[in-house]
């Protein structure tokens, strides 16, 4: 073993070297660890030289100044195979990367760490030599960052909806109903903001469907660990094809460590270019954390390779909770039947058949005959029966660039889908102007507009016999209510009924409003219609009584028609008449005048007959006047009591009519059908 510098470990024959978010660099005898940069056309750095096999020493690669990778960093750049070696089946290899074990006497191991599934050693220095081709990589690709994503029109627009809805609705809605069209906003516009030049798929499957088994077919080097031990995988693995993928692993939260890179093969990395590939654990394992790890990772990737096998492919759990509520996705999936090679005959036309149908029952669409939906096919990832087409298929369904889009616009879809019970209203909804009306005149009654009505008609009249009645009559009258005032006992009493009564109208007024102004609008928006016609009510009765008040009669006497001298004037006259056919007919009693009874009593006959007959006349000409005034007053108690339980009643309600009205618009701009994608 020589000499160690300072930041530079020995190398052991044999050793194997990872660092964090790189792949293994493998240095054994008479290995040579080739570093190939797709797009940037670095030279190979050779990281180890053949050594005797006595274990003598062994020549350190270039002293470099690593740089420390952080989570986000991608994979390292692809290796090519070294000579006379293969990659064991039975662990996480690296992609083109052949190790041959040797036991050196100079093998000197510093650090080791498991990654939950196999464990290795790194050694310091190979950790060095790979940080710096990152960082090399890093400043490079730094110059020419990848193309964000860009939505199309139609998808903007949903989306802004979308945003405007859940705005108007946090009032309303409580956080649960929003959180999914929350989480929809959140994760488009974080994945607008990474490469839209990649496609993430995720290879999804129950214990024992041969997911992982694919995933290395696809890859072309055994990546991620297949065998009998269930669950098999423990964490997600990425695969990508190009660089530039680094931030759209790093929003799946896969580590550095589990980042990987192909079997350098130019004629597949041109055809999946763009390809990010993600293995992920069992949907069905025993462990917890590899179900949430898988529920968290399908809210993210732009599409989804369901594996399936001969046993499980009806397995409830994965048509429930997985197919069923993902039918909307059925543009970005692929339903992939396993294992057919196990399959005799046409079992596997059966098979494939049976599928289909359960498919069709969950509504997930099949994209056959050239209409979009779900792509299906029947493969053996063990003999490769089939992956050659599975692999044209996504090469060509990744070109399209629109993955990503048609993810987002199907979470857009699935977000209304669920937000319509909230949102779609089973009827027209709204008060109509006969429903106005209904109600203003509920308030009127309940504040006594027709009784106020008939009471200043009554005040009309009697002002009118005051001025046009005979003395006599008016003395009479005088007298006779004098004689019957009461205590005032039951007029306190029944004043106090009256209110009560007039208090329960108004309410059943407000309750009656309320009921038809939420008659078919969701739960959240009924309650709220309904809270703000209580809120408005609140006083209501106490505001009628104040506006009954000042609104009914008005103060002082009631208006005189032109009429009114003019029968004063007779009224008087008549009076005056029998004043002196009665003084006339004193005087000839009394011996002060001469007899003569015909013009003295044809006086007193011409007032005590006259009198009531101008009094009989005023009335009659005072019952229109009267009645103008009485509909007048109750006409003006009518608008006032209207007026207010429109300022305190009808305006909330309309208001939170209007909000509803607003936010119908924009649920059916967000339930409308349409997305797109644009890569700048």
């Amino acid at each position: 073993m020589g000499d160690r510098g300072p930041g530079r470990p020995g190398l052991g024959k044999g050793a194997e070297a990872e660092g964090p978010g790189r792949d293994r660099a493998v240095l054994g005898k008479g290995a040579e660890a080739r570093v190939a940069d797709q797009g940037v056309g670095r030279d190979r750095a050779a990281l180890g030289q053949s050594a005797d096999a006595g274990g003598g020493q062994r020549s350190r690669p270039p002293h470099r100044t690593p740089r420390q990778p952080g989570p986000s960093d991608e994979a390292a750049p692809r290796r090519t195979p070294g000579t006379g070696t293969d990659a064991d089946p039975g662990t996480h290899a690296d992609p083109g990367i052949h190790a041959e074990a040797g036991a050196g006497a100079g093998t000197d191991s510093t650090e080791t760490w498991d990654d939950g599934l196999i464990a290795r050693r790194v050694t310091d220095a190979a950790a060095a030599a790979l940080a710096a081709e990152r960082e090399t990589t890093t400043r490079v690709l730094g110059s020419n960052p990848p193309a964000p994503l860009a939505y199309d029109g139609p998808l903007r627009s949903r989306l802004d909806a979308l945003r405007e809805l859940v705005g108007l609705s946090r009032a309303r809605l409580d956080k649960r109903t929003l959180a999914e069209a929350g989480r929809v906003l959140d994760e488009a516009a974080a994945r607008r903001k990474l490469s839209g030049r990649h496609t993430v798929i995720a290879i999804a499957g129950a214990t024992g469907s041969g997911k992982s088994q694919l995933f290395n077919a696809l890859a072309g080097v055994a990546i991620s660990e297949t065998g009998v031990r269930r669950p098999t995988t423990a964490a997600p693995i990425a695969c990508s094809w190009s660089d530039g993928a680094a931030g759209l692993i790093d929003r799946l939260g896969i580590p550095g460590r589990l980042r990987r890179r192909p079997v350098h093969n130019p004629e597949t990395e041109a055809e999946l270019r763009g390809l990010v590939l993600v293995d992920l654990p069992d949907h069905d394992s025993a462990a917890v954390q590899h179900r949430e790890q898988v529920d968290r990772i399908l809210k993210l990737v732009d599409a989804v390779i369901w594996v399936v096998d001969p046993e499980k492919y009806a397995d409830a759990i994965l048509h429930e909770r997985y197919l069923r509520p993902m039918a909307g996705h059925a543009e970005v999936m692929f339903v992939v039947l396993n294992q057919v090679d196990r399959l005799p005959g046409e079992a596997a036309d059966q098979v494939l058949d049976d599928m289909r149908r359960l498919l069709d029952e969950d509504g997930v669409a099949l994209g056959e005959h050239g209409e979009p939906g779900a792509t299906v096919l029947a493969l053996s990832a063990l003999t490769g029966e089939g992956v050659g087409e599975l692999r044209e298929a996504l090469g060509q369904f990744v070109a399209e660039r629109g993955a990503a889009a048609r993810r987002v616009a199907a979470d857009v879809d699935a977000a209304a889908t669920e937000l319509r019970s909230v949102y779609a209203a089973e009827r027209r909804v709204g008060l109509s102007e006969e429903a106005r009306e209904e109600f203003g005149a509920r308030l009127a009654d309940a504040v006594g507009a027709t009784a106020a009505g008939e009471a200043a008609e009554r005040a009309w009249l009697r002002n009118a016999n005051r001025a046009c009645g005979t003395p006599w009559l008016r003395l009479w009258r005088w007298y006779q209510g004098r004689g019957d005032a009461t205590t005032g006992r039951h007029a306190v009493r029944a004043q106090a009924d009256e209110e009560a009564t007039a208090r329960q109208r108004v309410e059943q007024a407000v309750r009656t409003v309320a009921d038809r102004a939420s008659a078919g609008l969701p739960g959240p928006w009924a309650q709220a219609v309904r809270e703000a016609a209580v809120r408005g009510s609140q006083g209501l009765s106490e505001a009628l009584d104040e506006l009954a008040a000042r609104a009914g009669l008005p103060p002082g006497r009631p208006p005189r028609p032109g009429w009114w001298p003019a029968a004063v004037l007779v009224q008087a006259a008549m009076t005056l008449l029998q004043i002196v056919g009665g003084l006339w007919l004193a005087g000839q009693i009394a011996g002060v005048m001469a007899p003569n009874l015909g013009v003295p009593v044809l006086l007193m006959l011409c007032g005590i007959i006259g009198g009531p007959l101008v009094e009989w006349g005023c009335r009659m000409a005072a019952r229109g006047p009267a009645r103008r005034y009485g509909q007048e007053a109750e006409r003006r108690l009518r608008e006032a009591a209207a007026g207010c339980g429109r300022a305190r009643v009808l305006d909330p309600v309309a208001a939170e009519l209007l909000r509803y009205r607003e936010v119908r618009e924009q649920y059916a701009r967000v339930a409308r059908t349409g997305s797109g994608v644009r890569v700048g």
